[in-house]
């Protein structure tokens, strides 16, 4: 069993963008390395790789365009994010695709974000939140990631890839 999910990794250009904005030093705020930066749209928890892979393969994604931002948002206490809408029709596919797979529930409602920094408790990531950030770009293709956690954070690994079409 391998620590799994389903992602979408941004272009170069977008990655590039969102590596150029300021990353103010606030209090308990821990920004993530840019090669971490992805949309999860569906995490397995620890799965069977070959299940999944073999699980994905049956079927065909649509295209999507994700349009990120206005801005950094905090729809939570422990995160940092840029909001991504336009994926969510894909994401349906994929949680069709992997239902029955992996031990992490399927959640209720698909809120398409980029995590850009982990929150520590009693952040204060003021100067960090609501700053602008606004692209989009045609997601390609859909990856099956493993997630190895170190003491360092997590590493992640693409093990497959499926077209949208």
């Amino acid at each position: 069993m391998t620590r799994l999910f389903v992602a979408i990794w941004p272009p170069a250009d977008v990655v590039d963008a969102l590596s150029e904005i300021e990353r103010p030093r606030d209090q308990g705020v821990r920004w993530l390395p840019t090669e971490n930066l992805h949309i999860t749209v569906r995490f397995l928890g620890d799965a069977d790789e070959d299940e999944v892979t073999d699980a994905l393969d049956e079927h065909h994604y649509p295209t999507a365009t994700a349009v990120l931002g206005p801005s950094f948002d905090l729809p939570t206490e422990r995160s940092l994010i840029v909001p991504v809408t336009g994926v969510d029709d894909l994401a349906a596919t994929v949680v069709e695709a992997t239902r029955g797979l992996g031990t992490e529930a399927i959640r209720r409602r698909f809120l398409g974000h980029i995590t850009v920094a982990r929150l520590a408790k009693r952040a204060r990531p003021a100067r960090s939140a609501g700053r602008r950030f606004d692209e989009s770009f045609e997601v390609d293709e859909i990856a099956l990631v493993a997630s190895t956690l170190t003491p360092d954070g997590a590493r992640y690994e693409t093990v497959a890839t499926w077209p949208t079409h």
